[in-house]
């Protein structure tokens, strides 16, 4: 297992995800016309092919959706593979204004979005299962993850991607 903080380095994240990663989490902003705070998983596996010329490289406001657009445009053109799984959680914004700090509800929602983290990651496992997990350093995925949450399904014609900008 390996974190990063990709923070407003997008084009990065694209080629450091055509690495041979067999799954990939995102956490990010996600607005989907929710209620402030409240946390998402989604999908984000399946390509989708985005609008054309909706693909702006700008370093700064890259958000996971146009990521993901740029690996599958970097998969083609270097002939390496999208990990098998991306997974966004996401929390719906207050307020996307340019700032420092969170909202109170964006705030009140994060130990939420970190259980569902730890739980994903398969962090949240009792101490006495530690002795049967595989050393430091493996590379290995459990093969039935503990009650991992269904990310939301994508319904027809709609995307279940994050268009907030990081």
């Amino acid at each position: 297992m390996e974190v990063v903080d990709a923070g407003v380095r997008g084009v990065h994240l694209a080629y450091q995800m055509l690495e041979g990663y067999h799954t990939v989490l995102l956490v990010d902003a996600a607005a989907r016309d929710g209620a402030p705070g409240t946390v998402y998983l989604l999908d984000a596996t399946t390509s989708s092919a985005p609008a054309a010329g909706a693909t702006a490289l700008d370093g700064h406001h890259m958000t996971p959706d146009t990521v993901l657009a740029l690996l599958d445009t970097l998969s083609a053109g270097t002939g390496q593979r999208r990990p098998q799984r991306v997974l966004v959680v996401g929390c719906e914004p207050a307020d996307v204004a340019e700032g420092i700090g969170l909202s109170a509800p964006v705030e009140a929602a994060v130990d939420e979005a970190v259980r569902l983290i730890l739980r994903l990651v398969g962090a949240d496992a009792p101490a006495s299962d530690a002795a049967d997990e595989p050393a430091a350093g493996a590379a290995e995925e459990p093969e039935h993850p503990a009650e991992e949450p269904a990310p939301v399904a994508n319904g027809p014609g709609t995307s279940e991607r994050n268009t907030t900008p990081c």
